[in-house]
């Protein structure tokens, strides 16, 4: 034992009977008694003679110990299912309202006009900038990809390849210091920003007013290089595009988020770690989901389709993606009006209004409410942008989450390593 008699200057509260010890580690007394025996544990005299108590600080750490040789078994486990969470951020927090953006909503910051620039300077540096963000311009040619890809690759695969490609031109990119990172994340945004709709759509009759201009905080960059590609170039369709990308721009701990940060506890660099997240969302259970939406709405085909499609899918007991959220119960509000102002952009747009078709008789079903990636491939439609878009668009506005999420597991500074709870055949005697 480390002690056999009172300290007069030992506080009380530092110590624990007993009982209160066997509660704290879930032990027998007898294994308590072994534990101080062993030194693990400081134990002491108690006041007047009463019985022995035991350090608080050695039994924390043990009990801590313990949890981590073991996984922690049931609580582990669960915070990996939409359970518990598993580590502290000062980046969104998730309620039926949305997410807020340190301490910004975000549809209040979509609403308003503020620029997708300054969102993600906001995810950084955890305050809007006074002035529109001045970015740079892509540098990367996208033509040098152009012989490794087939002719109608997906955004999302046009990204994977650009993202190594950025990297092996970037030596300095290991290590890198805070402010240089997020002039890299800069560059790199712009640069997957053009890669979503890298050969300008034939340019079409503007509607409506031109593109906004830069004001404040008010800047329509990316958004508006976007609208003028796929051949909207107009107010309307940079403001839609624009907000989704605020949108979308972060999600608390989503998978693809997690990735990067395991990815950036483990020293990896910018590019690696948004390389790693974009994977994570090409799934089809994450990002992916906007491409089996599409993948449904061409299988219907026309509107009055749209609820024959939704019986048959459910006598079959197949989910329908693009609908219910597990954090939004009531609904996932980033949709609402995202749906509504893609309706309003192009009415008439035959796949929309299949698309629209399919929410309404979900709704009417009560078989799940509209998800982001519903809205988003809604707007990809209305905007008559090709497949696979409205996954790309979900991967360049997360990105900002992304390096967000990469910049603060830095700061932490700490390597994320779960335990496995092991189930196997039991190992060799």
């Amino acid at each position: 034992m480390k002690a056999n008699h009172v300290d007069s200057t030992i506080k009380q509260e530092d110590f624990l009977e007993a009982r209160e010890a066997t509660a704290l580690l879930g032990v027998k007394l007898q294994t308590l008694y072994a534990y101080a025996s062993r030194g693990l544990i400081e134990s002491v005299a108690g006041p007047s003679g009463r019985a022995r108590r035991y350090a608080r600080a050695d039994l924390e750490r043990l009990k801590a110990r313990h949890e981590a040789r073991s996984g922690h078994g049931p609580v582990a486990a669960g915070a990996m299912r939409w359970g518990e969470p598993v580590l502290d951020s000062a980046i969104t927090a998730i309620d039926g309202r949305g997410p807020h953006y340190r301490g910004h909503t975000a549809a209040a910051l979509a609403e308003e006009g503020v620029s997708f620039e300054a969102v993600a300077e906001l995810l950084w540096a955890g305050q809007l900038p006074p002035q529109a963000p001045q970015w740079p311009r892509p540098s990367f040619d996208l033509k040098a990809l152009a012989p490794l890809l087939p002719e109608d690759a997906a955004p999302l695969t046009t990204m994977a390849l650009l993202l190594p490609a950025m990297a092996a031109r970037d030596p300095e990119r290991f290590a890198a210091p805070r402010e240089a990172d997020v002039a890299r994340a800069r560059l790199l945004l712009a640069t997957l920003g053009a890669a979503l709709v890298p050969a300008p759509a034939k340019p079409a009759p503007a509607k409506g007013k031109a593109p906004p201009k830069s004001k404040g905080r008010g800047a329509a960059g990316i958004a508006s290089a976007l609208a003028t590609a796929l051949g909207h170039g107009n107010a309307e369709a940079t403001a839609l595009l624009n907000r989704a990308l605020i949108l979308v721009a972060d999600h608390e701990l989503n998978v693809s988020t997690f990735t990067a940060r395991v990815a950036a506890s483990a020293g990896a660099d910018l590019y690696a770690c948004v390389s790693a997240a974009l994977s994570a969302a090409s799934g089809p259970l994450h990002g992916g989901a906007c491409d089996r939406i599409e993948a449904f709405v061409a299988d219907i085909g026309k509107p009055e389709r749209a609820r024959a499609a939704v019986t048959e899918r459910a006598r079959r007991g197949e989910a329908i993606p693009g609908f219910g959220h597990p954090l939004y119960p009531d609904g996932d509000p980033r949709a609402v009006t995202l749906l509504q102002a893609a309706e309003k952009l192009a009415p008439k747009a035959g796949p929309l209004r299949t698309l629209l078709a399919l929410v309404k008789a979900m709704e009417e079903t009560d078989r799940g409410r509209p998800t982001i990636d519903t809205a988003l491939v809604a707007l990809c439609l209305a905007l008559g942008a090709r497949p696979g878009t409205a996954a790309g668009l979900f991967a360049l506005g997360r990105c900002a989450g992304w390096v967000a999420h990469v910049l603060e597991q830095r700061d932490a500074a700490v390597l994320l390593r779960p335990r496995a709870r092991y189930v196997g055949a039991p190992p060799p005697a």
